[in-house]
């Protein structure tokens, strides 16, 4: 086979990464994980933690061992679902690559630590990592707006908000992950209203929180529901 012929069979060739959006509620606010990539194309500039998929390796378990290496987050204790795959033909300067992307959602996540090919990584309010100041990598502002909406829907069908709260947990405490995914104040008495109503949602656990100043707080923990019943709309909430 010729050189140009081996070539053209590489140029051809498909490459699959993994790219992974991490939210979590830090300081009343909606963040997202991101690193400063060390190596080029796009050395030192900010990204979603990901990487490529080894031979033999599952997708998901790409995902897990890309996280760990970048930030030193165990993937396996958050929820982590495929968000879908990217494939623009120039998405990737080194040639075709194709990602596929997930969507991880977590509670208490600890400071990352960068390893391998990034030079730093942390935890950026979403507001600020999709603003006009701020350059991402690759067609990683669009993964990252993509998982953004995905994870407001979640919050309208199912009952993932709890898995940003540690339990037990107060319905203020479930309300103020609304307010900070969905980027909108709720009204209180409405929220309450709805989500004690909503079938396997919260479970009431009997103890209460004393807060410094007002009354004690019930505490609940997250139901045995995955589908929000009824559904809590953003445009209705």
């Amino acid at each position: 086979m010729t050189n140009k012929a081996v070539a053209m069979l590489r140029a051809r060739a498909l490459t699959v990464t993994v790219d992974l959006a991490i939210f979590t509620v830090r300081q009343h606010e909606l963040q997202t994980l991101l690193v400063r990539r060390g190596n080029e194309p796009f050395r030192g500039v900010l990204a979603l933690p990901g990487g490529f998929v080894r031979p033999g390796e599952g997708l998901d378990d790409a995902a897990v061992r890309e996280l760990s290496e970048e930030t030193g987050v165990n993937g396996r204790k958050l929820h982590l679902e495929q968000l879908q795959a990217y494939g623009a033909p120039d998405r990737d300067p080194r040639g075709r690559v194709i990602t596929v992307a997930y969507l991880a959602l977590g509670h208490g996540l600890p400071a990352p630590q960068a390893g391998t090919d990034a030079q730093a990584a942390d935890w950026i309010p979403v507001a600020s990592a999709l603003s006009s100041n701020v350059r991402l990598a690759f067609d990683h502002e669009a993964i990252l707006r993509d998982a953004l909406e995905r994870a407001r829907s979640k919050l309208e069908y199912t009952t993932v908000a709890a898995a940003f709260c540690p339990e037990p947990f107060t319905v203020a405490d479930l309300r103020h992950v609304y307010e900070a995914v969905w980027a909108a104040p709720l009204d209180p008495s409405n929220f309450r209203r709805k989500v004690t109503r909503a079938t396997g949602f919260i479970v009431p656990t009997g103890q209460f929180r004393t807060p410094e100043i007002g009354r004690p707080a019930p505490l609940y923990r997250r139901g045995n529901s995955q589908v929000l019943f009824p559904p809590l709309l953003r445009s209705v909430a």
